[in-house]
Order: C-alpha cells, then structure tokens, then sequence
C-alpha cells in the first residue's frame, strides 16, 4: 500500500512539473506581439492576429483553411501570422499570459476565433467584427461561413492586405466559398 501511495505521490509531482514547464514555455501577449512586429517591420507585411481555443471547433476550422497548400503561401506573403491562446478554462496553463486582456482591448464581441488585421507596429486596422444593426461593435464573424461573414472577411482582406493581387483574392474568396458549401452540406445531412 505504501509503495503504491508512493506511486501517486511521484507520479502527481510530475504532473504538477510538467503543467508548470507548459505554462512556462507560453510565452505571454506581448512576447508575441513584439514578435510580430519586429518581423512584420523588417518583411514590410501587416499582422494577422488569431485569437484561438483548443476547443473552438471554429479555430480549427481556421488552422486548416490558414494552412492548407493553396491558401497559405498567400497569407504568407502578405501577413505574419501570430497566434494568441485564450479562454482555455479548463486548461488555464494553454493561455498565453496577457491573451485575454489584449483580446478585450482590441474590441472583441464574443466568439471564437476572433482576428485582427494590425499594422507593423501593432495599431489595429481591421477586426472580424462585422458591422450589424442593433449590435453596438458589431458581431465577431469567427470563421467566416455565411455569405455575409465571407464579405466581411473579403473586405478585411481589403485593408489588411493591400497589396494582395486579384487573383489571390480570388483563390480565397473562392476556398472560403467552396468550404462553406462542404461544412453546409455536411450539416444537411
């Protein structure tokens, strides 16, 4: 019996280790926006700010569009893309330290992910919430899916990524359609 107390004991040290190492190596808001841009200045690109969740179906969602072959050279040449942990409850170690903070002053509405287009010095151009009547600041479009949420993306492409060519807005006006039809179609069923 001892040697199985002994047992819990080490192994729920180690447990504690680790989450403390996890919540140690998340480097905070700041980090990551001086980060950003610094790059952002020395590649002359704007910041692509993500607000994410682990459990934000919508963030994954996001991550894979973000990343598929076709869409991420683009965003690529025209954005420097940082990421921002936030609202993890039940993991609160998950969170980049100053996230959520950050988040709210950069004029959230709720809803996950949440994005902002920021200049190379950190000044906010654009976010994702969408102007809507009777919604003072609008509603935070997530992943856009709705024709609508997709128009507003498009238009946060606008001011964000100026020198974006015709045809790679396109590409992603036309990805994000094409999405939007598989996930609606899926729901249907």
């Amino acid at each position: 019996m001892r040697h199985n107390l002994a047992k819990h004991i080490v192994l729920a040290l180690l447990l504690i280790s680790a989450s403390c190492l996890l919540a140690e190596s998340r480097p905070s808001a700041d980090k990551v926006m001086k980060d950003a841009e610094a790059r952002a200045a020395a590649e002359h690109k704007n910041i692509f700010l993500i607000f994410h969740a682990s459990w934000c179906g919508w963030c994954t969602q996001l991550d894979r569009f973000l990343e598929s072959p076709e869409i991420k050279p683009v965003i690529d040449k025209n954005f420097v893309v940082a990421r921002l942990d936030v609202e993890e409850a039940k993991h609160p170690e998950w969170n980049n330290p100053g996230g959520e903070a950050l988040m709210k002053t950069l004029g959230t509405t709720g809803g996950m992910p949440y994005l902002v287009f920021l200049d190379a010095r950190g000044k906010p151009i654009v976010n994702s919430n969408r102007p809507s009547p009777g919604h003072a600041g609008g509603e935070n479009i997530g992943y856009p899916v709705a024709p609508e949420e997709i128009a507003w993306f498009m238009q946060m492409l606008q001011k964000g990524a100026p020198n974006m060519t015709t045809p790679e807005r396109k590409l992603i006006d036309d990805s994000l359609q094409l999405m939007a039809q598989q996930i609606t179609s899926k729901q249907g069923h």
